[in-house]
């Protein structure tokens, strides 16, 4: 086993980069997610992705534009770490607003578990090398006309401009 200390840093460098992704899809952030993958990895999203990381990015890079709200929230989060390695499973509660084809939008709440394997790289960096989404939970329905007003253009995200360091700059990480 690892030594205590290693093994402690390691965990939450895989938490981390839990983080990141959810920050990379939130703040539709193409750039920061494509760091986040190991270059052969996979990612499986139910009904609605399954192939490799880079083409998974790609897809969600042409959804972003009508993704009025993504909210994701990390709840329970369980990892297991041997050498370069690590599995994980991953509870989270992810809020979307969708545009419902007909001008308005919908809500799409679901609870998933995220059941993912890491690798640390030859940079010493902590990536996802293949995530598996299973929903357990999911709810569509409308939600009122005016429930995206307010929200923040991508281009005055608050955390942009108020948060220094490069771990919050776009398309970035440290």
């Amino acid at each position: 086993m690892a030594e205590p200390l290693e093994h402690l840093l390691a965990k939450e460098a895989i938490r981390e980069l839990v983080l990141l992704y959810c920050r990379g899809v939130d703040r539709k952030d193409g750039a920061l997610l494509r760091t986040l993958y190991t270059e052969d990895a996979t990612d499986s999203h139910g009904d609605t992705f399954d192939g490799p990381a880079d083409a998974y990015v790609d897809f969600l890079e042409k959804a972003f534009p009508h993704m009025a709200y993504s909210g994701h929230h990390v709840c329970n989060h369980l990892i297991s770490v041997a050498g370069d390695e690590g599995e994980g499973e991953v509870y989270a509660l992810a809020w979307h607003g969708i545009p419902d084809g007909r001008g308005g939008l919908v809500e799409d709440f679901m609870c998933v578990r995220y059941v993912d394997r890491y690798r640390r790289c030859a940079d010493g960096r902590w990536r996802f090398a293949k995530r598996v989404v299973t929903y357990d939970w999911r709810i569509r329905r409308p939600v009122e006309a005016n429930a995206a007003a307010g929200l923040p253009a991508r281009e005055a995200e608050p955390s942009y401009a108020l948060l220094r360091h490069p771990l919050f700059a776009r398309g970035a990480r440290p």
